[in-house]
């Protein structure tokens, strides 16, 4: 039956091959907009990672987390330093990082932070930021800088190079800081998240654009017998690494709870899967769109199957006449449905495969998604069935027609 639904199709290669094409699209479109969905949500699970909390101005958590990680939207309130001295102190606190936001550098955030962010923040399966050129600045340096590596490739900057940042974020920028420009010393290698697309420059150097600080030369001028007092930032979040992992929720409250200042405590973990959730409907549309261009393309081989019945009648006759019986027939439409349907899988298979194997760098570059040419997943395999299964079954209308008229003609042909 096999090899006769392949010599009927051979004699069909044109019409074989677009309802191939349609079901290839079908299925590339319906795997792929899956796989962007997974993988997409792993890479948002794994923006940050080894963060136990994210303590922040009084604000919601949604807010508070997309910009401290993810640098969208500005924060109302700041953090003092005072409280941020408090959060160092706190049992079980076994390190922290000072960020200070709401400056940015032709578009791009700039993060004000302190040498800890390059040591302790991470990213993924625990994995730390690492440097694909020169070197981190020291939390003394005034005028270093560190780019993520979108921001280095897209404006074309290397170690040396000099800029000069604005306040305000987003685009808007209220006034240049042009009278302290910063030198780019490190570049730090692509990770696939928000670091890529920040430049991060010391606490110390932010302190000095916006006065919070002195120049080392009127620092001079000051009485030497003056002990040397701590600069006081004003900061936009702190991240938080316990030493002991259960200690998260008590110094959650604790820090929600504090009467210096109001402050938000979050856990990046649960404020991550409640963002996600969040975007839920816009996942339930992409998929609608898919499984609407998985229907089109299983209709458009309907279509042709039904509209090939007419003109396949002499055919149908000339099978009778050496012995197939109805049932025969009805068993050729559906191998030919099936055929089709098994190799527009296969060929949208491959095509996912070879666009993910050699466009995958050019993706993360220019659209920031990082998606792996890895195996399918059992769900991927689902779906590639449920196309398989949808064709089989669509395909039994023009089988049912065939039979119905191999039982009417008999050896009538009828032109």
């Amino acid at each position: 039956m096999i090899r006769l639904a392949l010599a009927s199709l051979a004699n069909r290669k044109a019409s074989a091959w677009l309802t191939i094409l349609a079901i290839a699209v079908s299925t590339l479109l319906l795997l792929g907009v899956e796989r962007v969905r997974t993988q997409t949500q792993e890479n948002f699970a794994n923006t940050i990672s080894g963060t136990d909390l994210i303590v922040g101005a009084r604000t919601g958590s949604t807010q508070l987390l997309l910009s401290s990680v993810f640098h969208i939207g500005a924060m109302n309130n700041s953090l003092s330093w005072q409280s941020y001295e408090y959060l160092q102190q706190l049992p079980g606190v076994a390190w922290h990082i000072p960020m200070a936001l709401g400056d940015s550098f032709s578009s791009y955030p700039v993060v004000g932070t302190t040498s800890a962010f390059f040591e302790y923040f991470q990213y993924g399966n625990r994995k730390a930021l690492q440097l694909s050129q020169g070197d981190i600045f020291h939390d003394d340096d005034t005028d270093a800088a560190v780019l993520g590596a979108e921001v280095a490739r897209r404006l074309n900057l290397n170690i040396g190079d000099e800029l000069t940042i604005a306040h305000g974020s987003g685009g808007i920028s209220f006034s240049d800081h042009d009278t302290h420009p910063f030198i780019v010393r490190g570049i730090l290698a692509p990770t696939a998240t928000p670091a890529d697309q920040a430049l991060y420059i010391p606490l110390a150097g932010l302190g000095l654009v916006h006065g919070e600080i002195v120049e080392d030369e009127q620092a001079h001028d000051h009485d030497h017998d003056h002990a040397h007092e701590q600069p006081v930032y004003t900061l936009s979040a702190v991240l938080l690494g316990l030493s002991n992992k259960p200690l998260a929720l008590r110094l959650q409250r604790q820090i929600n709870t504090y009467e210096g200042e109001p402050l938000t405590a979050i856990m990046p973990g649960l404020a991550l899967t409640e963002l996600w959730r969040t975007l839920n409907l816009f996942e339930k549309a992409l998929f609608a769109v898919s499984a609407l261009v998985v229907a089109t393309g299983l209709l458009g081989m309907l279509t042709t199957l039904l509209a090939s019945l007419r003109e396949r009648r002499r055919e149908m006759a000339v099978l009778r006449s050496i012995g197939a019986g109805p049932f025969t027939i009805f068993g050729l439409l559906v191998s030919e449905a099936f055929l089709l349907a098994v190799a527009g899988i296969a060929l949208g298979i491959s095509i996912l495969f070879l666009i993910l194997g050699f466009g995958a760098d050019w993706l993360l570059i220019n659209t920031g998604m990082l998606l792996r040419a890895t195996p399918l997943t059992a769900v991927e395999w689902i779906f590639a069935g449920a196309v398989l299964v949808a064709a089989i079954l669509l395909s039994f209308i023009p089988a049912w027609r065939a039979y119905r008229n191999a039982l009417a003609d008999g050896l009538t042909i009828r032109l």
